[in-house]
Order: structure tokens, then C-alpha cells, then sequence
């Protein structure tokens, strides 16, 4: 139940945060009555790898049916992942057990506030760790599920993990209430939900803040969801057809003549072959439409580049206008973005893990990372930065984009390229949609979501989905986006004040347990 009220499509809006604060706070109220720390430790895993196996079951659908890995194996590889990502909360479970216990809190105000603290501290520690040990893995954070709540003013001020905190603080209030209402203090049960509440107050008032302004007149942009499914965008025998469709959507004359789109984005891999396979005549053909549409066109294409150390390859996104020469893509001498923040064993093979990668027979499966920051495209109608994939999981890395260094002014409008076919989950799509949507929140910057199979969606600068295609459909989203300047406190500070407050909290615990360590003599 926990993993399904992150993202569903079909609920309403303000459904997802209230279930998810309802359910996560049952579990909540289940550690805190743990007997021992190991009761509580095993609590934390069995509830994790549950929500966690059934959030990303959708990874088998890759290993299973494009990897072409045995059925019994794919099942297994998702279980035992998921099996080790519960470790994490489980271990933030196990440090709240211990801190509570050393700290030897009683039922007065003061110490069932700070209970609430550290529990919050504990587990978004645990968060912060799932999304940068072995490259990270931040999928389903607590704080996706509060991107149309009350705490979303949150967001651009202490970013995902600082909201995480506050959720999962709130849930550790309700929590106490639960459990300590009946003590001889009943009002110090009260506390914690009083502060929740104020902090929900807060995030009421910070979500009428203006964080950003607009930059540059506003343009229209189209993107393109080809919709073509997984096991043909990679088939010699049906891969030209696929790029041909795209290029006719690309083609399509616009509704209304003054609504012609000056940016025109593509999805992740739409050419799923290295630029040098294609002749001269073949990429000609996309600069013309470039120049008899006079728009700019972002594709996503794997790139093979001639260094004075050999060959890279990179998952990229190029950029091809009415100047743009043939030969130039050949070579790969064009602007383009290169992936980054790489998918283990789907575009890099980590160490000791050939044979797994060999085992699931995934294409374009090693490629190099491409370095951070990169210089946003300035393009005729914006500042652009794109990502691919994944990348928009992790929110400090995509504010490097919007912050201004020295090759780019920073970005006014971010944009997202994927391809999600390799899931075929409805689950998936929209739980990504809700990542697009907090680095959007987070930055204060229009996001532009160009998907194969969906969702393909303009995010204005406040995270509110503004146009959307449906997924598993083949179309056009032609859409009005306005540029945004001006820097959130997130984007200048990334997730240092969050990590700071858990250091605090955990510190002053655990000063507690010292000092009594010291009294009686432990």
C-alpha cells in the first residue's frame, strides 16, 4: 500500500500525500513499539523490501523480456535488490532503536520532541545514503508523495531530503500522539503534532513565494512521443521505420502558422545506433528539417568520439540546427550533453558484474560518463539544459545545470529525454513524471519532458503539469514555455542545510546518551 500511493496517475492530487503520511505513520508507530533493536531493525527492512518490491517490480519487465535473462533470475535480481536498498531503512531503524534507548528519553515535552526529531533524522539519513552509495538509488524517497501536498513549499527552500524530513518527521508526530496520549503528561503528545502543523503552515506560506522570474519572451516548444515499442526501436529489420516515424511527427505542420515550435525535443536514443553508422545524406535530411521548420531540434543519440586516448562513447543528446554540417555530427563536432549519472549494468558494467551484464544481453550497455557541470544549449528561444533518464533522481546534480559556472549562464528551462519502453509500466511512467516534477519545483524552472513511451509533459516552474500526452500513445505535444531566472535557496545551497539539521539532531541525541552514559557510571 505504501509503495502505490507515490504515484498512481488516476487518483486526485491531494490523495497521494494522505496516504502516504497515513501509512508511512502506522509504520512508524510499529518501530517505535519494537521490544528490542533487533525487533526494530528487522521491522524497518521487512516493511522496506516489501513497499521497495513492489514500487520497482517493473525491473524485471527489462531484465525478463529485453535482457532476455530466465525468468527465475530476473525475479530474483529484483528481489535481492530490493533486498539490499531495505538494509538501509532497516539500519535507520536500528539507529533510531539505539539513540532512543542511550538517550534514555522520558515522556516529558521536551524529550518526545526531540523522539520526533531523531526519527526524522534517522530515516531521511537513511534516505540520503540510498541515493549515493554505489552511485545511488533514490527511487520512491518519501518526499515524492508530497509534491502536491501542503509541505511542497518546502521544496525549493531545503530541496527533497529536507522534505523528507519533515514528512517523515510529521509521521513520528502522529506517531507520539498515538502512543504517548494516554501517559501522565498528555500534553507533551501534543508537541510534536503542534510543530508538524506550523510546519505545514510554513510550507502553506512558502508556496506563494515567486522564486524565479521570467527570462526571455516565451516560445513554443514541441515534443515528440514516438511510442515505439522496445523490442523494435533496437531490431535491424524494423529500426529505420522507427526513426522514420519520428521524423514525420517532427515534420508535422502546426495547428495555427503563429504557432510554430521553435524548440523541438526527442527522446533518449531515438537513433539507436552510433552517429558514424548513419551516411551524410541521412543526417542532411534532419538539418533540412531543421531549416524548413526554423526550429531547433534536441535529439537523443549515442555518440562515438575520436580522443587522443581512443574512442568514447556517451549517451548524448545533440543539438541540430540551420547551420549544422553533416559531417560535423559524423565527427561528433556539434554541441551535445552527455549523460552523466550512468545506470549500473544497463550503460556501465560495474566491477565484477561482466557476466551479469553479458547475461542480460542489453544494447548500447557501456558507455563513459559525461562531467558535471556541463554548459547549457543557448539556443534562439532559451537557456537549455538537458538530462537523460534517470539523471532527474538526482536533484543535486540537475541544480548545477541552472547555476551559472563558467561556460554557461545557467540554464532557464530544463529538459528531460527518455526512454522508458524498457518497463512497460504505468507505474514507472508516472513515478518518474513525479521526479521531472520535484527538480522543477526545485529549481524553479520549467521542465520539458520529450519520452518515448510517456509521459511526455511541459512542467511549469511551480511543478504543475501543464500539458501531457497519454502514455502508450504516438504524438505531439506542441506547448507554450516560458524561460525562468533567478536561483532558489535549493539550487544555491543543494542539500547541505538538510544534511546539516540531521547532523544536529543526531549529534544532540547522542550527546544525551553520552551525558547519561557519564552519570550512572556506564
Amino acid at each position: 500500500m505504501h509503495a502505490f500511493s507515490f504515484a498512481l496517475g488516476t487518483l486526485p492530487a491531494w490523495f497521494l500525500p494522505f496516504a502516504q503520511i497515513t501509512l508511512f505513520s502506522a509504520f512508524t508507530v510499529y518501530v517505535y513499539r519494537a521490544p528490542t533493536k533487533r525487533s526494530a531493525f528487522l521491522r524497518g527492512w521487512v516493511f522496506s523490501f516489501s513497499f521497495l518490491l513492489t514500487g520497482i517490480h517493473w525491473l524485471y519487465n527489462s531484465m525478463h523480456v529485453y535482457g532476455h535473462m530466465p525468468a527465475f533470475l530476473a525475479i530474483s535480481a529484483v528481489a535481492l535488490f530490493a533486498a539490499f536498498l531495505a538494509l538501509l531503512p532497516a539500519l535507520s531503524c536500528l539507529l533510531f532503536a539505539l539513540l532512543r534507548q542511550r538517550a534514555a528519553l522520558s515522556h516529558q515535552l521536551s524529550h518526545l520532541l526531540l523522539l520526533s526529531t531523531i526519527w526524522a533524522s534517522c530515516w531521511t539519513l537513511g534516505e540520503w545514503i540510498r541515493g549515493i552509495i554505489f552511485t545511488g538509488f533514490p527511487w520512491l524517497n518519501i518526499a515524492y508523495a508530497h509534491i502536491d501536498s501542503p509541505l511542497a513549499g518546502w521544496i525549493p527552500v531545503v530541496g527533497a531530503y529536507g522534505l523528507a524530513w519533515i514528512a517523515a518527521f510529521g509521521s513520528a508526530a502522529i506517531a507520539t500522539l498515538v502512543i504517548y496520549k494516554d501517559q501522565l503528561q498528555p500534553e507533551a503528545s501534543f508537541t510534536s503534532l503542534g510543530v508538524a502543523l506550523a510546519l505545514v503552515l510554513i510550507g502553506i506560506v512558502l508556496n506563494q513565494v515567486a522564486w524565479s522570474r521570467p527570462d526571455g519572451a516565451p516560445f513554443i516548444a514541441r515534443l515528440v512521443q514516438g511510442n515505439i515499442p522496445q523490442a523494435e526501436k533496437f531490431d535491424p529489420d524494423t529500426m529505420l521505420e522507427g526513426i522514420q516515424r519520428y521524423r514525420e511527427l517532427t515534420a508535422l505542420a502546426p495547428k495555427e502558422p503563429e504557432a510554430a515550435p521553435s524548440l523541438i525535443v526527442l527522446p533518449e536514443t531515438v537513433l539507436p545506433m552510433f552517429q558514424d553508422s548513419f551516411d551524410p545524406i541521412f543526417w542532411q535530411e534532419w538539418i533540412a528539417l531543421a531549416q524548413q521548420l526554423k526550429a531547433d531540434l534536441l535529439l537523443g543519440v549515442p555518440l562515438i568520439r575520436q580522443t587522443e586516448t581512443g574512442s568514447t562513447y556517451t549517451n548524448s543528446v545533440i543539438l541540430i540546427d540551420s547551420n549544422t554540417q553533416a559531417e560535423d555530427i559524423i565527427q561528433a563536432q556539434i554541441p551535445a550533453y552527455h549523460k552523466h549519472h550512468l545506470v549500473p549494468f544497463g550503460e556501465f558494467v560495474p566491477v565484477g558484474f561482466k557476466w551479469f551484464v553479458d547475461m542480460l544481453q542489453i544494447p548500447l550497455g557501456n558507455f563513459q560518463r559525461g562531467p558535471l557541470p556541463q554548459g547549457s544549449f543557448t539556443l534562439q528561444s532559451a537557456q537549455v539544459a538537458p538530462n537523460i533518464c534517470y539523471e532527474d533522481v538526482f536533484g543535486n546534480e540537475i541544480r548545477q545545470s541552472v547555476l551559472p559556472n563558467g561556460t554557461s549562464p545557467g540554464a532557464n528551462v530544463l529538459v528531460n529525454v527518455s526512454n522508458l519502453a524498457w518497463f512497460a509500466s504505468a507505474q514507472a511512467l508516472y513515478q518518474h513524471l513525479q521526479f521531472s516534477r520535484m527538480r522543477a519545483v526545485e529549481t524553479a524552472r520549467p521542465m520539458l519532458r520529450a519520452t518515448n513511451t510517456g509521459i511526455t509533459a511541459v512542467i511549469d516552474a511551480r511543478g504543475q503539469v501543464r500539458a501531457s500526452l497519454a502514455p502508450m500513445v504516438t504524438g505531439v505535444l506542441d506547448a507554450e514555455v516560458q524561460g525562468r531566472a533567478g536561483l532558489t535557496p535549493y539550487v544555491r545551497w543543494g542539500d547541505t542545510p538538510a544534511l546539516m539539521l540531521i547532523g544536529i539532531w543526531l549529534a544532540l541525541a547522542l550527546g544525551l546518551g553520552l551525558r547519561r552514559n557519564v552519570r550512572t557510571g556506564a
